[in-house]
């Protein structure tokens, strides 16, 4: 349980990092004298940088103790955040930006994958427990920001102040053993991998974080625009989604275990499409926005971690195998919150949340497939 608490902390700091980006943007933008569309390039290149990680981190984690991996890249993300607020460029905070999610990807691929390794075949609730974790760092993370600006009126003092967990985090996990992983224990060498199962969970992913991040990170900026929020509601807004997301993964943890992944992921986009549909076709009330908000975040939920079940079901999970399939997490991560931020500045804030509702659309459509398809894959998976 000691590797287990490990990942969590790492997982409230992975929390705070991907859920900061929003409300610090309009703060960015007037930083570095550019327009909030200019601005939105930051999530590409966020994107970009966790995708180089997601490519380093497949190799990495099987063949280098993957705490170590993890407790450096908690260092490296501090110190990335401290140096943000004194940047004077654009592209400057971009490569920064980039360097910081390419460590938080490792974090990300990383605890993913040796939680696995220490629960095996019982790690459902663990992976619930992992993911609540990481949303109960992206809700305080709008809070505390807006707290610490209210009364320092400092922006380097708030970004600053939402680091104080990660080298506490470091040092934890860097003194835990890392485990190994399981076929090597047991056979000396890795399965053979499933390469469609690997493409059609991608996709998936990339469908899905594209929906969870682009929601996550332009609601500040879209409840300020339609004048349904000052700084302080639209930061509470924000915390709204990220803690929603956290209370649905509380839950997620003993819903893990009675009931199977196709029903908790059908149960969940149900409620991101009613979440959706409410944002897009009834705008302009705060009341309104605010009921999908949460029901966006509960309906995100689970879909990571139970993905993640489903698939530890049909395959085996190693470095290589989630490091590909966070590809998709990263492209999606990239593509959708770079296009709602195009919408946004050339079509306005009703264009930039209606792609919200279309991703859920399709992120709906692959995960049929992947829910009531992934019974053909598992002769190849198991073979």
């Amino acid at each position: 349980m000691k590797k287990t608490i490990g990942y969590y902390l790492a997982f409230i700091c992975l929390g705070i990092s991907t859920a900061l980006l929003g409300p610090i943007l309009p703060s960015l933008a007037k930083q570095t004298h550019t327009t909030i569309g200019q601005a939105g390039i930051l999530f590409p290149a966020s994107s970009l940088g966790y995708l180089i990680g997601v490519i380093l981190s497949g190799w990495l984690f099987d063949h280098i103790s993957g705490h170590k991996i993890i407790a450096s890249a908690l260092v490296f993300m501090l110190l990335g955040f401290l140096a943000i607020p004194w940047l004077p460029w654009l592209g400057l905070v971009a490569v920064v930006i980039a360097l910081t999610a390419t460590v938080g990807s490792m974090i990300d691929v990383g605890s993913n994958t040796l939680i696995v390794w220490v629960h095996r075949r019982a790690v459902a609730p663990y992976m619930n427990g992992l993911h609540f974790f990481f949303g109960v760092g992206a809700s305080l993370m709008p809070v505390l920001y807006s707290f610490v600006l209210q009364r320092t009126a400092s922006f380097a003092a708030s970004v600053s102040a939402l680091t104080f967990l990660m080298l506490p985090a470091a040092i934890y996990v860097f003194l835990q053993p890392s485990p190994q992983q399981p076929e090597k224990e047991e056979s000396g060498s890795a399965a053979p991998i499933n390469y469609g199962l690997v493409i059609l969970a991608a996709a998936c992913f990339f469908a899905y974080v594209g929906m969870e991040i682009g929601f996550g990170g332009w609601l500040f900026t879209y409840a300020q625009a339609k004048g349904l929020a000052d700084v302080s509601t639209a930061a509470i807004l924000t915390s709204l989604y990220w803690g929603a997301l956290t209370v649905g993964r509380l839950l997620g943890i003993p819903l893990a275990v009675p009931f199977s992944p196709r029903v908790i992921l059908l149960s969940d986009f149900a409620i991101c499409l009613t979440g959706a549909a409410l944002v897009v076709f009834l705008p302009g009330s705060t009341g309104l926005l605010t009921v999908a908000t949460i029901l966006l975040g509960l309906g995100n939920a689970t879909i990571f971690p139970t993905t993640i079940n489903l698939l530890e079901r049909r395959m085996t999970i190693t470095g290589r195998v989630t490091s590909m399939i966070f590809v998709g997490v990263s492209l999606g991560g990239m593509f959708l919150p770079w296009l709602m931020g195009r919408l946004f500045e050339t079509s306005g804030p009703d264009a930039a949340i209606t792609a919200i509702l279309v991703d859920t659309l399709v992120t709906l459509a692959l995960y049929l497939v992947l829910i009531f398809g992934v019974k053909a894959h598992k002769a190849l998976a198991t073979a």
